[in-house]
């Protein structure tokens, strides 16, 4: 049996603060800079890795008042680097020439120019959680880019760091509302529609759709039949796989585990399957495809997710645990074999009494995968 606490952030936010976190995600993603404030107060524009071009760089470097680039990046990245990335936050490389956009993309993406040298003058320091710099990662990750960013300070900042971003039209956010983003717009979570959706095999269900403050994506629970909210729940945390829930591709287990856990439920009689919007183990439809690029190198699905920055699992359950507190149900018979989920559902408080395997042979183009899940990061086949 687990049992643990609900995580506290360190600082208080509303759903205002969340939105203008959500914003500032849009505009990355749409390849535009933002500014991120200090605990002191200064600024500075950041850009994703991804967007960055000669001229946008130095568009960049004009608008923050002509301030030398610095690279963001998470811990793994920088590792793969062979920088040394102790602690925790990000690790900011700088060069004393400053960066072009060829230096950065080359740092930030594995599949641009692979095995090439690290320039000449390269070094390292780590950001701590708070940052600007550990902000601008975490914003990557969030927005399921690549999770580094090109950062320049702003020069003479003259009133507040808000007041200088509505002069100039830039969207921000303050560093540790970006650090608490996860944890807080998960309490935000609101049930929005609830229908009833007979499945193949399982005509008893109803389908019940979260949505977050910020408008970010909805995550589905999938009830089967009228399970007891007073006794523990046969529950199924299940992250969506495009590829192999809908095309079933045969990369993965994902498809399998879906549908078998779908037919298991519906088998004993009742039970609950949350669809969580983690795809890719939480980095991203995107950065899945790359990942399966670099696997088919010859690299597994951790290297190949710590090649790309991020860590071997970038999922998170706080919004599973949310959602069976709002459902009512405080405690569950749990269909996994991955001892992180038993971990991280405990630590939010829903007590897990008891661990039922959800395994399924190997097909033939998956066997690596599995037996990655299982000598590295521990899955119980």
């Amino acid at each position: 049996m687990y049992a643990d606490v609900h995580p506290t952030p360190a600082h208080p936010i509303d759903e205002a603060v969340l939105r203008a976190v959500d914003r500032v995600l849009a505009a990355l993603r749409r390849g535009e800079p933002v500014a991120i404030e200090g605990a002191d107060g200064s600024a500075a524009l950041v850009l994703s890795v991804e967007s960055l071009a000669a001229d946008t760089l130095a568009r960049l470097r004009a608008l923050a008042g002509g301030g030398d680039a610095v690279l963001a990046v998470s811990k793994r990245r920088a590792r793969a680097l062979s920088f040394a990335a102790d602690g925790e936050g990000a690790v900011v490389l700088t060069l004393p020439q400053g960066f072009t956009a060829g230096d950065a993309l080359m740092l930030a993406d594995p599949e641009q120019r692979p095995g090439m040298p690290l320039p000449a003058g390269l070094s390292g320091a780590m950001a701590e959680p708070g940052t600007r710099e550990a902000a601008a990662v975490d914003l990557a990750k969030l927005a399921r880019l690549l999770p580094a960013a090109v950062l320049v300070p702003v020069r003479g900042l003259r009133g507040s760091a808000a007041a200088w971003a509505a002069r100039h039209d830039v969207l921000m956010a303050r560093a540790h509302d970006v650090a608490d983003y996860r944890v807080h717009v998960v309490r935000t979570l609101r049930q929005v529609a609830d229908a009833r959706v007979p499945l193949d095999g399982a005509e008893h269900t109803r389908i019940v759709a979260f949505r977050p403050a910020d408008g970010g994506p909805e995550h589905l629970a999938i009830i089967i039949g009228d399970p007891d909210p007073d006794a523990p729940v046969l529950a199924r945390l299940h992250s969506e796989c495009f590829t192999g829930d809908l095309l079933g591709s045969l990369r993965c287990d994902c498809g399998e585990q879906l549908r078998g856990a779908i037919k298991e439920i519906a088998g004993l009689g009742s039970g609950v399957l949350l669809y969580l919007a983690q795809e890719g183990r939480g980095i991203g439809l995107v950065n899945k495809l790359r990942a399966y690029r670099i696997q088919d190198r010859g690299f597994d699905t951790v290297d190949a997710n710590e090649m790309l920055g991020f860590e071997a699992d970038e999922r998170v359950y706080l919004p599973a645990a949310e959602m069976l507190r709002q459902l009512g149900f405080r405690s569950v018979r749990l269909m996994t074999n991955n001892p992180e989920k038993l971990r991280q559902l405990a630590r939010c408080g829903i007590e897990v009494v008891e661990r039922v395997p959800h395994i399924f042979a190997a097909n033939g183009h998956n066997e690596a995968y599995l037996r990655t899940k299982a000598e590295r990061s521990g899955h119980m086949f």
